[in-house]
C-alpha cells in the first residue's frame, strides 16, 4: 500500500525507511538552516525529533526561514515548527525545548537519547558545548558554518572542519577545537568570501542586542539545511543495525 514515504523507499528500501523511523535526531537552532534541515528530515521519515531554540519569529525571518509566515510572527519557533511538522507526519514523535543552548543550559538536554545531532546555532560557546557533548556521548554530529553574508549556494560543501578555509566562523572553530583536543568534525561550509552587509540605522534600532547583523537570503541557508539533512539521512541508513 502506498504511503507518504513510498517514493523515498524506492531509493533506500524498506530497511532504510525503518532505520529512519527508529532514529531520533536533535536539531539545535530552528532558523534558516535548522528549519529547512528539520522539515527535510521529517519528510524523509525520521520518526523522532527534538527541537531546541528559545527564539520567536520576527518579520526579518520571513526572507529565509521555512516556518516563518506572517501568521507565525511573534510565536515561539519551536511551537510553529511542531505544528507544521505534525501536519506533515502526524505519527512524528516530537519534543520541544524553549531554551537558549549554552554550557549553562546543557544539562537540560538528555544527549544519550539521540542518534544524531544537528548544530545550526550561531554562538561559538554553544557550538563548542554541543560538539563536546556529542564526543562525550559518542553521537554523530554535523555543524553548520557561516551561511550569512553569502550569495552563492553552489559553493557549499561537506568536509572535516580541519580541511576548511576562508570561512571566518570555521577559522574560529578550528582554533577552539584544537585547544580542546577535538580532532574531527563534519561540517558544511563555503569558500565564498563573505559580503560586507549594508547596515542601516533601521536595522540597528530593530535589533539592538546584536553586535553583528549578517545579511541573508532565501536560497543559501535553505541549501545548507538540505545538505545537512541529506548527510544525516545517508549516515543513519548506512549505519549497521
Amino acid at each position: 500500500m502506498l504511503n507518504q514515504f513510498s517514493r523515498t523507499e524506492l531509493l533506500i528500501g524498506n530497511e532504510g525507511i525503518e532505520k529512519l523511523q527508529n532514529a531520533k535526531v536533535a536539531v539545535f537552532g530552528i532558523g534558516g538552516v535548522g528549519g529547512h534541515a528539520t522539515e527535510a528530515l521529517v519528510r524523509s521519515g525520521i520518526g523522532s525529533i527534538d527541537l531546541i531554540d528559545n527564539d520567536k519569529f520576527s518579520i526579518t525571518n520571513l526572507n529565509r526561514q521555512i516556518f516563518a509566515t506572517h501568521k507565525t510572527i511573534g510565536t515561539d519557533k519551536v511551537d510553529a515548527a511542531k505544528s507544521r511538522l505534525l501536519e506533515i507526519n502526524p505519527d512524528l514523535k516530537i519534543n520541544t525545548f524553549k531554551i537558549f543552548f549554552s554550557p549553562e543550559t546543557s544539562h537540560l538536554i538528555n544527549f544519550k537519547s539521540y542518534d544524531y545531532i544537528i548544530d545550526a546555532i550561531d554562538t561559538i560557546s554553544g557550538k563548542i558545548e554541543l560538539i563536546l557533548q556529542a564526543k562525550k556521548n559518542k553521537i554523530p554530529i554535523i555543524s553548520s558554518m557561516g551561511a550569512g553574508n553569502k550569495m552563492d549556494a553552489s559553493r557549499f560543501e561537506v568536509c572535516d572542519i580541519f580541511k576548511t578555509s576562508v570561512c571566518p566562523l570555521a577559522k574560529v572553530m578550528r582554533h577552539e577545537l584544537k585547544k580542546r583536543n577535538i580532532k574531527k568534525l563534519k561540517v558544511v561550509y563555503s569558500k565564498e568570501e563573505p559580503i560586507k552587509p549594508i547596515i542601516t540605522e533601521e536595522i540597528i534600532k530593530s535589533e539592538p542586542n546584536k553586535k553583528r547583523i549578517p545579511g541573508s537570503n532565501a536560497f543559501v541557508p535553505s541549501v545548507v539545511g538540505l545538505i545537512i539533512a541529506g548527510e544525516v539521512v545517508k549516515d543513519i541508513i548506512s549505519k549497521n543495525s
